[in-house]
């Protein structure tokens, strides 16, 4: 396959810290991959994600993103990238559909369109009951949910996710699951960033560990689980390389 993200040599730090949050990253993603970007709290993947998308700028070192230097045309990247962040990214006096109705606008939907998309995207992820629900009175669930789909309005090709099933049920987890697997199917690439290691294994099909800002592993689940003896599962293979201390 052909890739859809390169990164080389990539060095960034922030202003009024010396230190460098990310030291010398390369990696390649290729197009339609399911790929996890694991790390301890602080290791840099969400500096790295927010490189990638074009929200900040880098020390040395290049990004490339289907062949568009994002250094120099991060515009470009607008309709391409569906980023879901961490954090709820959504207007806590508007409701479900305003939000998403909004998040439609941003990227350009207008009209019919419009609205067919926001059903549609509403009637995936079962929020046609909460709709009108003002995002202060939802439930985590709810939020997430509502989160996940702001991100996917315009139907990026390439569909950054930051922790989507943080704090959420089992019934929702399921279901972002479900829909994730779905959308990889059709062909979309996913970068997934997440702390349930299992979560990892079973949805990734090729995953990368950061820790202090380098890239200290790379490879299919099963393929990193074989090479780091005495391990049985991802979450073992973390520990043993990234170390038992907290992290902060």
């Amino acid at each position: 396959m052909a890739a859809i993200i390169t990164v080389s040599d990539l060095e960034k730090s922030y202003k009024g810290n010396p230190d460098m949050i990310l030291k010398g990253i390369n990696l390649r993603i290729e197009e339609g991959e399911f790929f996890g970007l694991l790390g301890p709290n602080a290791a840099g993947k969400t500096t790295l994600i927010s490189i990638i998308c074009g929200l900040l700028n880098i020390n040395s070192g290049s990004v490339m993103v289907k062949n568009i230097d994002i250094t120099k045309h991060y515009r470009r990247l607008n309709n391409i990238i569906g980023l879901i962040p961490q954090e709820i990214a959504l207007y806590p006096t508007l409701t479900v559909k305003e939000n998403i109705q909004f998040f439609g606008q941003m990227h350009g939907l207008t009209g019919k369109s419009l609205d067919e998309s926001v059903e549609r995207y509403i009637e995936v992820v079962k929020l046609e009951q909460h709709a009108n629900k003002r995002i202060a009175n939802c439930s985590g669930g709810i939020k997430r949910r509502a989160n996940l789909i702001a991100g996917l309005i315009h139907n990026p090709e390439i569909i950054f996710l930051d922790e989507p099933t943080l704090g959420v049920d089992a019934q929702s987890m399921c279901l972002i699951y479900d829909y994730l697997n779905q959308l990889n199917g059709t062909g979309k690439t996913i970068i997934y960033t997440t702390h349930y290691m299992k979560e990892a294994e079973n949805l990734c099909n090729r995953v990368t560990i950061i820790d202090d800002g380098k890239i200290i592993a790379i490879g299919t689940p099963t393929e990193l689980i074989e090479k780091n003896e005495g391990c049985t599962d991802l979450g073992q293979v973390f520990l043993k390389l990234t170390g038992r201390e907290l992290r902060d």
